[in-house]
Protein backbone atom coordinates (compact mmCIF):
# COMPACT_ATOMS: atom_id res chain seq x y z
CA UNK A 1 0.00 0.00 0.00
CA UNK A 2 1.30 3.47 -0.90
CA UNK A 3 1.60 5.99 1.92
CA UNK A 4 -0.74 8.30 0.03
CA UNK A 5 -3.53 5.75 0.41
CA UNK A 6 -4.04 7.10 3.93
CA UNK A 7 -6.24 9.77 2.38
CA UNK A 8 -8.49 7.07 0.90
CA UNK A 9 -8.81 5.51 4.33
CA UNK A 10 -9.90 8.87 5.73
CA UNK A 11 -12.37 9.50 2.88
CA UNK A 12 -13.95 6.04 3.07
CA UNK A 13 -14.32 6.40 6.82
CA UNK A 14 -16.14 9.65 6.08
CA UNK A 15 -18.65 7.75 3.94
CA UNK A 16 -19.46 5.72 7.03
CA UNK A 17 -19.87 8.86 9.11
CA UNK A 18 -16.51 8.49 10.80
CA UNK A 19 -14.47 11.68 10.82
CA UNK A 20 -10.96 11.71 12.25
CA UNK A 21 -10.79 13.25 15.70
CA UNK A 22 -7.13 14.14 15.07
CA UNK A 23 -6.12 17.14 12.94
CA UNK A 24 -4.55 16.70 9.52
CA UNK A 25 -3.04 20.20 9.32
CA UNK A 26 -0.06 21.59 11.22
CA UNK A 27 -1.78 24.72 12.52
CA UNK A 28 -4.75 22.90 14.06
CA UNK A 29 -2.46 20.20 15.42
CA UNK A 30 -0.41 22.80 17.27
CA UNK A 31 -3.47 24.71 18.50
CA UNK A 32 -5.14 21.64 19.93
CA UNK A 33 -1.92 20.35 21.50
CA UNK A 34 -1.56 23.63 23.36
CA UNK A 35 -4.99 23.09 24.88
CA UNK A 36 -4.16 19.50 25.81
CA UNK A 37 -0.77 20.05 27.47
CA UNK A 38 -0.08 21.64 30.86
CA UNK A 39 1.21 25.21 30.32
CA UNK A 40 4.67 24.39 31.68
CA UNK A 41 5.12 21.44 29.29
CA UNK A 42 3.66 23.38 26.38
CA UNK A 43 6.06 26.29 26.83
CA UNK A 44 9.00 23.92 27.04
CA UNK A 45 8.05 21.98 23.90
CA UNK A 46 6.77 24.81 21.73
CA UNK A 47 9.16 27.52 22.84
CA UNK A 48 12.49 28.56 21.41
CA UNK A 49 15.41 30.83 22.11
CA UNK A 50 15.13 34.61 22.42
CA UNK A 51 12.25 36.13 20.49
CA UNK A 52 12.08 32.84 18.56
CA UNK A 53 13.14 34.44 15.26
CA UNK A 54 15.32 31.47 14.32
CA UNK A 55 12.55 29.06 15.21
CA UNK A 56 10.15 30.90 12.89
CA UNK A 57 12.82 31.24 10.19
CA UNK A 58 13.34 27.46 10.22
CA UNK A 59 9.69 27.04 9.24
CA UNK A 60 9.40 29.86 6.72
CA UNK A 61 12.67 28.93 4.95
CA UNK A 62 10.78 26.17 3.13
CA UNK A 63 8.48 28.78 1.57
CA UNK A 64 11.38 30.12 -0.49
CA UNK A 65 11.62 26.93 -2.54
CA UNK A 66 9.21 25.46 -5.08
CA UNK A 67 9.16 21.99 -6.60
CA UNK A 68 9.13 21.84 -10.41
CA UNK A 69 6.54 19.31 -11.64
CA UNK A 70 7.48 16.79 -14.33
CA UNK A 71 4.84 15.17 -16.52
CA UNK A 72 4.57 11.95 -18.57
CA UNK A 73 6.51 10.19 -15.83
CA UNK A 74 3.91 7.62 -14.87
CA UNK A 75 4.64 7.78 -11.15
CA UNK A 76 1.88 5.30 -10.32
CA UNK A 77 4.14 3.61 -7.78
CA UNK A 78 6.58 5.48 -5.58
CA UNK A 79 9.52 4.16 -3.63
CA UNK A 80 10.34 6.19 -0.52
CA UNK A 81 12.73 3.65 0.95
CA UNK A 82 16.30 4.59 1.82
CA UNK A 83 19.51 2.87 2.87
CA UNK A 84 21.20 4.52 5.82
CA UNK A 85 23.91 3.17 8.12
CA UNK A 86 23.49 -0.31 6.72
CA UNK A 87 19.75 -0.42 7.35
CA UNK A 88 17.00 -0.36 4.74
CA UNK A 89 14.20 1.93 5.91
CA UNK A 90 10.73 2.09 4.33
CA UNK A 91 10.75 5.89 4.48
CA UNK A 92 13.33 8.69 4.68
CA UNK A 93 11.69 9.98 7.86
CA UNK A 94 12.70 9.56 11.50
CA UNK A 95 11.52 10.95 14.83
CA UNK A 96 14.07 13.43 16.11
CA UNK A 97 15.12 13.30 19.78
CA UNK A 98 12.90 15.31 22.13
CA UNK A 99 14.15 15.40 25.70
CA UNK A 100 10.79 16.06 27.27
CA UNK A 101 8.72 13.75 25.06
CA UNK A 102 8.00 11.57 28.08
CA UNK A 103 5.97 14.37 29.66
CA UNK A 104 3.88 14.97 26.53
CA UNK A 105 1.88 11.77 27.05
CA UNK A 106 -1.19 11.77 29.22
CA UNK A 107 0.22 8.84 31.21
CA UNK A 108 3.68 10.42 31.50
CA UNK A 109 5.41 7.71 29.44
CA UNK A 110 5.82 9.40 26.10
CA UNK A 111 9.18 7.75 25.40
CA UNK A 112 7.53 4.34 25.41
CA UNK A 113 4.63 5.61 23.30
CA UNK A 114 7.04 7.02 20.73
CA UNK A 115 8.91 3.71 20.54
CA UNK A 116 5.60 1.88 20.04
CA UNK A 117 4.70 4.29 17.24
CA UNK A 118 8.07 3.53 15.65
CA UNK A 119 7.25 -0.17 15.78
CA UNK A 120 3.88 0.39 14.11
CA UNK A 121 5.08 2.68 11.33
CA UNK A 122 8.65 1.61 10.61
CA UNK A 123 9.75 5.19 11.29
CA UNK A 124 12.83 5.09 13.53
CA UNK A 125 13.01 6.92 16.84
CA UNK A 126 16.10 8.73 18.02
CA UNK A 127 15.71 8.30 21.77
CA UNK A 128 16.95 11.16 23.93
CA UNK A 129 19.30 10.82 26.86
CA UNK A 130 16.71 12.86 28.75
CA UNK A 131 13.88 10.37 29.07
CA UNK A 132 11.22 9.42 31.60
CA UNK A 133 11.85 5.72 31.06
CA UNK A 134 15.30 4.08 30.87
CA UNK A 135 16.72 3.51 27.41
CA UNK A 136 16.47 -0.27 27.78
CA UNK A 137 12.72 -0.13 28.31
CA UNK A 138 12.33 2.22 25.35
CA UNK A 139 14.37 -0.03 23.04
CA UNK A 140 12.27 -3.04 24.05
CA UNK A 141 9.27 -1.40 22.34
CA UNK A 142 10.89 -0.87 18.92
CA UNK A 143 9.85 -4.21 17.45
CA UNK A 144 11.57 -4.65 14.09
CA UNK A 145 12.14 -0.91 13.61
CA UNK A 146 15.71 0.26 14.28
CA UNK A 147 16.27 2.86 16.97
CA UNK A 148 19.10 5.30 17.62
CA UNK A 149 20.34 6.77 20.89
CA UNK A 150 21.04 10.48 21.25
CA UNK A 151 23.85 11.33 23.67
CA UNK A 152 24.21 14.53 25.63
CA UNK A 153 27.89 14.01 26.41
CA UNK A 154 28.48 14.37 30.17
CA UNK A 155 31.62 15.82 31.68
CA UNK A 156 32.33 12.43 33.28
CA UNK A 157 33.89 10.28 30.57
CA UNK A 158 33.15 7.08 32.46
CA UNK A 159 29.49 8.02 32.55
CA UNK A 160 29.52 8.76 28.82
CA UNK A 161 31.07 5.37 28.14
CA UNK A 162 28.48 3.70 30.35
CA UNK A 163 25.55 5.36 28.55
CA UNK A 164 26.93 4.36 25.15
CA UNK A 165 27.62 0.80 26.30
CA UNK A 166 24.07 0.50 27.62
CA UNK A 167 22.73 1.73 24.26
CA UNK A 168 24.81 -0.91 22.48
CA UNK A 169 23.56 -3.64 24.79
CA UNK A 170 19.96 -2.50 24.39
CA UNK A 171 20.17 -2.88 20.62
CA UNK A 172 20.33 0.70 19.37
CA UNK A 173 21.76 0.94 15.85
CA UNK A 174 23.68 4.19 16.15
CA UNK A 175 24.80 6.94 18.51
CA UNK A 176 23.80 10.54 17.79
CA UNK A 177 25.99 13.01 19.68
CA UNK A 178 24.36 16.40 20.19
CA UNK A 179 26.98 19.15 19.99
CA UNK A 180 24.88 22.32 20.29
CA UNK A 181 23.48 21.88 23.79
CA UNK A 182 26.26 21.62 26.34
CA UNK A 183 24.64 24.67 27.95
CA UNK A 184 21.00 25.63 27.58
CA UNK A 185 20.09 28.68 25.53
CA UNK A 186 18.16 31.74 26.63
CA UNK A 187 14.52 30.64 26.51
CA UNK A 188 12.13 33.37 27.71
CA UNK A 189 9.04 31.13 27.86
CA UNK A 190 10.71 28.78 30.32
CA UNK A 191 12.32 31.64 32.23
CA UNK A 192 8.96 33.38 32.60
CA UNK A 193 7.50 30.33 34.32
CA UNK A 194 10.69 29.43 36.19
CA UNK A 195 10.33 25.95 34.77
CA UNK A 196 13.16 23.62 33.79
CA UNK A 197 11.86 20.04 33.98
CA UNK A 198 15.19 18.35 34.72
CA UNK A 199 15.77 20.55 37.76
CA UNK A 200 12.51 19.13 39.07
CA UNK A 201 13.82 15.60 38.57
CA UNK A 202 11.93 14.89 35.34
CA UNK A 203 13.38 12.93 32.40
CA UNK A 204 16.53 11.81 34.24
CA UNK A 205 15.90 8.07 34.37
CA UNK A 206 18.91 7.22 32.20
CA UNK A 207 21.14 8.87 34.77
CA UNK A 208 19.39 7.59 37.88
CA UNK A 209 19.50 4.04 36.50
CA UNK A 210 23.14 4.20 35.45
CA UNK A 211 25.69 2.35 37.62
CA UNK A 212 28.42 4.93 37.04
CA UNK A 213 26.13 7.82 37.90
CA UNK A 214 24.77 6.05 40.97
CA UNK A 215 28.28 5.24 42.18
CA UNK A 216 29.08 8.96 42.14
CA UNK A 217 26.33 9.68 44.68
CA UNK A 218 26.68 9.49 48.43
CA UNK A 219 23.13 8.15 48.58
CA UNK A 220 20.81 6.52 46.04
CA UNK A 221 18.57 8.81 43.99
CA UNK A 222 15.56 7.43 45.83
CA UNK A 223 17.05 8.44 49.18
CA UNK A 224 18.15 11.93 48.20
CA UNK A 225 16.67 13.15 44.94
CA UNK A 226 17.96 16.69 45.34
CA UNK A 227 21.56 15.51 45.59
CA UNK A 228 21.06 13.37 42.50
CA UNK A 229 19.65 16.31 40.57
CA UNK A 230 22.58 18.48 41.69
CA UNK A 231 24.98 15.79 40.53
CA UNK A 232 23.22 15.75 37.16
CA UNK A 233 23.65 19.52 36.86
CA UNK A 234 27.36 19.10 37.53
CA UNK A 235 27.82 16.41 34.89
CA UNK A 236 25.40 17.39 32.12
CA UNK A 237 27.23 19.77 29.80
CA UNK A 238 30.54 18.98 28.13
CA UNK A 239 31.84 21.75 25.80
CA UNK A 240 33.49 19.34 23.38
CA UNK A 241 36.42 20.29 21.15
CA UNK A 242 37.94 18.60 18.12
CA UNK A 243 40.45 17.00 20.48
CA UNK A 244 37.54 15.04 21.98
CA UNK A 245 36.44 13.50 18.69
CA UNK A 246 38.93 10.58 18.74
CA UNK A 247 37.69 9.68 22.23
CA UNK A 248 34.05 9.83 21.09
CA UNK A 249 34.88 7.65 18.10
CA UNK A 250 36.59 5.14 20.39
CA UNK A 251 33.48 4.68 22.53
CA UNK A 252 31.60 2.53 20.03
CA UNK A 253 31.76 0.62 16.80
CA UNK A 254 28.17 1.61 16.09
CA UNK A 255 27.60 4.36 13.52
CA UNK A 256 28.55 7.69 15.09
CA UNK A 257 26.46 10.66 13.95
CA UNK A 258 27.26 14.21 15.08
CA UNK A 259 24.28 16.55 15.50
CA UNK A 260 24.21 20.33 15.20
CA UNK A 261 26.61 20.66 12.27
CA UNK A 262 25.81 23.58 9.94
CA UNK A 263 29.21 24.75 8.64
CA UNK A 264 30.97 22.96 5.74
CA UNK A 265 34.36 23.14 7.44
CA UNK A 266 32.93 21.42 10.53
CA UNK A 267 31.54 18.74 8.23
CA UNK A 268 34.94 18.11 6.67
CA UNK A 269 36.71 17.94 10.03
CA UNK A 270 34.09 15.59 11.43
CA UNK A 271 34.37 13.36 8.38
CA UNK A 272 38.16 13.30 8.70
CA UNK A 273 37.66 12.35 12.36
CA UNK A 274 35.85 9.16 11.42
CA UNK A 275 32.19 9.94 11.99
CA UNK A 276 29.66 7.93 10.03
CA UNK A 277 27.03 10.61 9.54
CA UNK A 278 26.35 14.34 9.77
CA UNK A 279 23.18 15.69 11.36
CA UNK A 280 22.41 19.19 10.08
CA UNK A 281 20.27 20.96 12.66
CA UNK A 282 20.05 24.12 14.74
CA UNK A 283 18.03 22.33 17.43
CA UNK A 284 14.81 23.69 16.00
CA UNK A 285 15.75 27.19 17.13
CA UNK A 286 15.55 26.15 20.78
CA UNK A 287 19.09 26.97 21.87
CA UNK A 288 20.46 29.93 19.93
CA UNK A 289 18.50 32.80 18.41
CA UNK A 290 19.58 34.99 15.51
CA UNK A 291 20.99 32.14 13.47
CA UNK A 292 20.68 30.86 9.94
CA UNK A 293 17.69 28.63 9.17
CA UNK A 294 18.97 25.07 9.14
CA UNK A 295 17.53 24.55 5.66
CA UNK A 296 19.79 27.30 4.29
CA UNK A 297 22.82 25.48 5.71
CA UNK A 298 21.80 22.10 4.29
CA UNK A 299 23.18 22.35 0.71
CA UNK A 300 26.64 23.38 1.92
CA UNK A 301 26.63 20.61 4.50
CA UNK A 302 25.65 18.02 1.89
CA UNK A 303 28.36 19.18 -0.51
CA UNK A 304 31.04 19.01 2.18
CA UNK A 305 29.80 15.60 3.36
CA UNK A 306 30.67 14.29 -0.12
CA UNK A 307 28.59 11.14 0.07
CA UNK A 308 28.45 10.74 3.85
CA UNK A 309 24.81 10.40 5.04
CA UNK A 310 23.27 13.71 6.11
CA UNK A 311 20.36 13.73 8.53
CA UNK A 312 18.34 16.91 8.82
CA UNK A 313 15.78 18.49 11.12
CA UNK A 314 14.49 21.94 12.13
CA UNK A 315 11.26 23.43 10.81
CA UNK A 316 9.59 20.35 9.27
CA UNK A 317 5.82 20.83 9.43
CA UNK A 318 4.50 19.13 6.29
CA UNK A 319 5.07 16.51 3.65
CA UNK A 320 6.12 19.29 1.29
CA UNK A 321 8.86 20.27 3.74
CA UNK A 322 10.11 16.68 3.78
CA UNK A 323 10.29 16.62 -0.04
CA UNK A 324 12.18 19.92 -0.19
CA UNK A 325 14.74 18.83 2.41
CA UNK A 326 15.31 15.61 0.47
CA UNK A 327 15.70 17.53 -2.77
CA UNK A 328 18.34 19.72 -1.12
CA UNK A 329 20.33 16.61 -0.30
CA UNK A 330 19.18 15.26 3.06
CA UNK A 331 19.44 11.48 3.34
CA UNK A 332 16.74 11.34 6.01
CA UNK A 333 14.50 13.97 7.58
CA UNK A 334 13.65 14.32 11.26
CA UNK A 335 10.20 15.21 12.58
CA UNK A 336 10.14 17.02 15.93
CA UNK A 337 7.35 19.09 17.42
CA UNK A 338 4.54 17.67 15.21
CA UNK A 339 4.87 14.18 16.64
CA UNK A 340 5.03 15.59 20.16
CA UNK A 341 1.73 17.33 19.47
CA UNK A 342 0.25 14.12 18.11
CA UNK A 343 1.34 12.31 21.26
CA UNK A 344 -0.32 14.93 23.43
CA UNK A 345 -3.61 14.51 21.60
CA UNK A 346 -3.77 10.78 21.04
CA UNK A 347 -0.88 8.84 22.54
CA UNK A 348 0.58 6.18 20.25
CA UNK A 349 -2.35 6.56 17.85
CA UNK A 350 -1.73 10.30 17.73
CA UNK A 351 1.93 9.89 16.74
CA UNK A 352 1.05 7.25 14.15
CA UNK A 353 -1.58 9.57 12.69
CA UNK A 354 0.85 12.49 12.41
CA UNK A 355 3.51 10.34 10.76
CA UNK A 356 0.99 8.88 8.32
CA UNK A 357 -0.33 12.33 7.35
CA UNK A 358 3.18 13.65 6.69
CA UNK A 359 4.16 10.58 4.69
CA UNK A 360 0.87 10.62 2.77
CA UNK A 361 1.37 14.22 1.71
CA UNK A 362 4.99 13.57 0.72
CA UNK A 363 3.99 10.49 -1.28
CA UNK A 364 1.16 12.28 -3.06
CA UNK A 365 3.40 15.22 -3.97
CA UNK A 366 5.84 12.79 -5.54
CA UNK A 367 2.95 11.20 -7.44
CA UNK A 368 1.39 14.41 -8.73
CA UNK A 369 4.68 16.15 -9.54
CA UNK A 370 6.25 13.13 -11.21
CA UNK A 371 9.02 11.94 -8.89
CA UNK A 372 8.69 8.17 -8.41
CA UNK A 373 11.85 7.64 -6.31
CA UNK A 374 13.96 9.58 -3.87
CA UNK A 375 16.82 9.55 -6.38
CA UNK A 376 14.65 11.67 -8.66
CA UNK A 377 14.60 14.43 -6.03
CA UNK A 378 17.70 16.49 -6.72
CA UNK A 379 18.63 20.12 -6.37
CA UNK A 380 17.49 20.66 -9.96
CA UNK A 381 13.92 19.81 -8.95
CA UNK A 382 13.67 22.98 -6.86
CA UNK A 383 13.54 26.61 -7.87
CA UNK A 384 13.73 29.69 -5.66
CA UNK A 385 10.37 31.47 -5.38
CA UNK A 386 10.56 35.15 -6.32
CA UNK A 387 9.23 37.55 -3.73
Amino acid sequence: MAFGDYQNEIYFNGLRGIVSVLPVGAAELEERAQAALPPSVWSYVAGGAGDEYTQRANVTAFERWGLVPRMFVGAKERDLSVDVFGVRLPTPVFMAPIGVIGLCAQDGHGDLATARAAARTGVPMVASTLSVDPMEQVAAEFGDTPGFFQLYTPTDRDLAASLVHRAEQAGYKGIVVTLDTWVTGWRPRDLATGNFPQLRGHCLSNYFSDPVFRASLAATPEQDSQSAILRWVQTFGNPLTWDDLPWLRSLTELPLIVKGICHPEDVRRAKDGGVDGIYCSNHGGRQANGGLPALDALPGVVAAADGLPVLFDSGIRSGADIIKALALGATAVGIGRPYAYGLALGGVDGIVHVLRTLLAEADLIMAVDGYPTLKDLTGDTLRPIAR
